[in-house]
């Protein structure tokens, strides 16, 4: 089931279109990567989704119903540009924005401490925020975007600025949330977080879709047949249909080689090896997102410009 969907957004602004078609389906309890170049059109997808500003065209869905209103309480957002309040104290600003979400009192002073003592920020709870670091101003805004236990919750680039420690630690806040059964929009350009974190993942660029689906699925679509064969000796390949891209030699007698499968199988390749040497280890080159999202861009950059 699909708690979001997105049905053919138009976005224009004066002469820029900054959606053109795009239609995406986020799955319930999964994180969702949406990524894209600069300038593709994921923020201007984002305040759609978020009410912030509506579509020229199309429409959006959100749990079987036409995005209203009423969901915004069913919604947290953690935009790129942080704006709280300086001035004000921790956790005062916190029970304003969870009463805010419609929380009541007592409910919202339970969750907010909880949350201070989870990310290590109690003892900040009565100082203004201007005080704080910058990494932990950036953990009390996500304490402000999660404590309503929204049903999505939308995080643009939530690692900025953070050291390895809290980057860590909201890593593994993120992952408990969707284990709560909280569905995530992450929007990244770091793609060993999308490695690490997204389920599914929607790729724009130039203000289109161009790529969609689960993670293990694009990167299987993607696989180049390239294989990492490790020996007790050198090979060589004089079958049709398999190439030996490069060869290097280890420590220890062990010779690495790169193998290309144009025609044949996996067998036949192992066969083949078997014949000349002992296999040491095996595995497919599967490619990265890194690697993926770049193909996909480049690809999609040579095609004509959107009118």
């Amino acid at each position: 089931m699909n708690i979001l969907e997105t049905i053919h957004l138009v976005k224009r602004y004066a002469e820029h279109t900054a959606l053109q078609d795009v239609s995406i389906a986020v799955p319930e309890g999964q994180i969702y990567g949406l990524l894209g170049p600069n300038g593709a059109g994921k923020t201007s997808l984002i305040r759609i989704i978020t009410q912030i500003t509506a579509p020229d065209e199309g429409k959006v869905i959100f749990k079987g119903e036409p995005l209203a209103p009423i969901h915004h309480q069913q919604m947290g957002y953690l935009p790129e540009e942080r704006g709280l309040y300086r001035k004000s104290k921790v956790g005062e600003q916190l029970m304003y924005l969870a009463r805010l979400r419609g929380l009541k009192e007592s409910e919202a002073r339970k969750r907010i401490r909880a949350w201070l003592e989870r990310l290590n920020l109690m003892e900040w709870a009565g100082r203004n925020l201007e005080d704080l670091s910058k990494g932990m101003q950036q953990k009390v805004q996500f304490i402000a975007t999660v404590v309503h236990q929204p049903a999505l919750i939308i995080l643009d680039e939530p690692f900025s600025g953070f050291d390895p420690v809290n980057a860590a630690l909201i890593r593994d806040e993120i992952l408990e949330l969707r284990r709560q059964g909280s569905t995530i929009i992450f929007s990244t350009h770091r793609m060993d977080t999308v490695e690490e974190l997204c389920d599914y993942v929607g790729l724009i660029n130039r203000s289109r879709k161009v790529l969609e689906g689960k993670k293990s699925d694009i990167k299987h679509a993607y696989k180049t047949h390239t294989f990492v064969i490790e020996t007790d000796a050198p090979v060589t390949l004089t079958e049709n249909g398999y190439e030996i891209l490069q060869t290097e030699s280890l420590e220890g007698g062990i010779y690495r080689h790169l193998v290309k499968i144009h025609q044949g199988s996996n067998n036949g390749l192992l066969r083949a090896c078997m014949a000349q040497a002992n296999i040491v280890s095996f595995h497919e080159q599967i490619p990265n997102m890194q690697e993926i999202f770049i193909r996909v861009v480049a690809t999609a950059n040579m095609q004509p410009p959107t009118v």
